[in-house]
């Protein structure tokens, strides 16, 4: 199953400048997710990383990722997109291993290594024509509106 920019905005709170995937190619309910960010000169990051030598920040490949794995945890749940969300609860083994600039299209891909009730553990990959930018295994939290699990 795809998943269109409509139903990524219905599952995710993030917009403009912050939402950081443009599409989901296959999903795998708690299993797999295979997204896309295409990165554009109109970033509004690339003004301040680095003028001159634009480089989006590893920080933001790693929200594309999560999410992108957020999508995933929602997308067999159309009646948690309107009052759940997914926290990014952890981060561990970060690797970084090419930059990402202008023009690139981030093909972002998480595998589910645990699901519980309201947590899931993912593996993700970001990678630029077959080319590893970065990998990282995310935690996430799901949430239901109005309540503050995350404190």
């Amino acid at each position: 199953m795809s998943v269109d920019i409509g139903r990524i905005l219905r599952a995710l709170p993030h917009r403009y400048p912050f939402l950081l995937v443009d599409r989901i190619l296959e999903v795998q309910d708690n299993k797999r997710v295979v997204g896309i960010k295409n990165v554009t000169i109109n970033e509004p990051f690339f003004q301040g990383h680095f003028p001159g030598n634009p480089v989006m920040p590893g920080v933001l490949i790693i929200e594309s990722l999560a999410q992108a794995g957020a999508v995933l945890l929602l997308a067999g749940r159309e009646e948690d997109m309107t009052n759940r969300y997914v926290y990014l609860a952890g981060v561990d083994d970060v690797r970084f291993r090419r930059p990402v600039v202008p023009g690139d299209q981030l093909r972002l891909e998480l595998d589910v290594l645990s699901l519980r009730s309201r947590a899931c553990k993912m593996v993700g990959t970001a990678t630029v024509d077959g080319e590893l930018a970065a990998r990282a295994t995310l935690l996430s939290m799901m949430v239901d509106l109005g309540t503050d699990e995350s404190s």
